[in-house]
């Protein structure tokens, strides 16, 4: 399936902001790879199917907000690969259905309401069995992709040197403990939590780490050096106010690169504002090259604009 991706192109930004600041500011455009699967959702998703496919499952079943641009994710590369897929989807069920769900049940996804009581319960053993009991053989795949398999293919995001430090949106912390244990020496990464209080996730992310360089998985000794900036998540997850709506039409019009609300634009906003307070560092030598990731999820951008006043 690899094959029908296209390579995701590195973009350079002229940004004032960034000159000023001696910063050289690239964006990497993992929203061009495809259509329906693409950012960093492909990536979580990726060594997940192979294990499917390997183990000889033909259903696959994860779980998701109403919204969500990994049940959309799912429903396409699902489909690609020629499996049947069920969406366990938070919340009741609301018709007629949003475009996301709408574009789930056109790739053939079997959608599943459970209220939200439920649904926290759903990497439970006991839950899990029960799905299994009701559908058969289901290869489950955690919500966001968020297993060592995810963490493992989002180990191939970054694969080269060229850059000082690598940004990135973070939700489930996925993604940036692959991309830390990718770092090459004298990398950094940056991660900017989406949601409110973020902090927390650093015990997540060293979790994550520690059972993934456990695991027989491919891995360096350590991984590279990475941090939290909680300070951007506009008021919690899928939070947007006036400020973050203004920004990402300004960033589109600057620089021909749509951002999604609830993951990219945050990040975004939040370097830009970093780079107006001098935070990365400069060298007599040279000027410091950032590299911002476009994690995709543009798809979510029409479920926004229907809930926005």
């Amino acid at each position: 399936m690899s094959s029908i991706f296209l390579p995701p192109p590195v973009q350079q930004i002229n940004s004032e902001i960034a000159d000023h600041a001696g910063v050289d500011l690239y964006v990497l455009r993992l929203d061009l790879m495809h259509p329906w699967v693409n950012g960093n959702k492909w990536f979580k998703l990726k060594y997940n199917l192979l294990e499917a496919k390997q183990k000889n499952f033909t259903t696959l079943l994860t779980f998701g907000g109403a919204y969500s641009n990994h049940i959309y994710a799912t429903a396409a590369a699902g489909n690609l690969c020629g499996f049947r897929t069920i969406g366990v989807i938070r919340g009741e069920e609301r018709l007629p259905l949003n475009a996301t769900l709408s574009f789930a049940v056109g790739q053939g996804m079997q959608l599943v309401y459970f209220n939200r009581e439920m649904y926290r319960q759903r990497n439970t053993i006991a839950l899990q069995e029960d799905l299994r009991q009701r559908f058969g053989g289901v290869f489950i795949i955690p919500e966001g992709g968020c297993n060592l398999n995810g963490v493992r293919g989002c180990t191939e995001i970054i694969d080269t040197a060229e850059f000082d430090t690598i940004c990135v949106a973070c939700g489930t912390a996925t993604t940036l403990a692959g991309i830390a244990l990718s770092l090459h020496k004298g990398q950094r990464a940056i991660a900017f939590p989406v949601i409110k209080n973020g902090s927390f996730l650093t015990q997540e992310i060293d979790n994550l780490l520690t059972n993934y360089l456990a695991s027989s998985l491919p891995a360096p000794t350590e991984p590279g050096a990475w941090e939290l900036v909680c300070d951007y998540h506009f008021g919690g997850y899928a939070k947007v106010n006036d400020e973050l709506l203004r920004f990402s039409q300004q960033f589109r019009q600057a620089h021909d690169i749509p951002l999604d609300y609830v993951y990219t634009a945050k990040m975004f906003y939040g370097v830009m504002d970093l780079l107006r307070q001098g935070f990365f560092p400069q060298s007599d030598r040279q000027r410091h090259r950032l590299l911002l990731v476009h994690t995709g999820g543009l798809q979510g951008n029409v479920g926004m604009e229907e809930r926005l006043p």
